[in-house]
């Protein structure tokens, strides 16, 4: 029940146009410190997973990992992602609030 929580609200934020989707345009996010929080599918690839864990620590952004790229995908009206970026702090502390109950 939790979990649907979140992704409703990753849906809402998608919706307001405060995502960010795509390795390398949230890689580019994470380097201009515009987003505040990183999803990432633990289907990633290697590669993908440590570029992207790397970004964040020496960004300092938190990033969370995601059970499969289908449920971030769905959870945005799209067939599967990988790495999502939020762009939004309310969104994103919420989001991360949401995640560790």
């Amino acid at each position: 029940m939790k979990q649907e929580k979140w992704l409703s609200l990753l849906g809402l934020a998608n919706r307001a146009r405060k995502l960010v989707t795509g390795e390398d345009l949230v890689i580019k996010e994470i380097q201009k410190q515009r987003v505040y929080l990183v999803l990432i599918a633990k289907d990633a690839s290697n590669n993908t997973l440590k570029t992207i864990m790397n970004k964040c620590n020496y960004y300092n952004i938190p990033v969370r990992q995601v059970s499969d790229r289908y449920t971030l995908g769905n959870s945005i009206g799209k067939e599967a992602r990988v790495v999502i970026g939020i762009k939004d702090k309310g969104f994103s502390e919420k989001i991360k609030q949401l995640r560790s109950e």
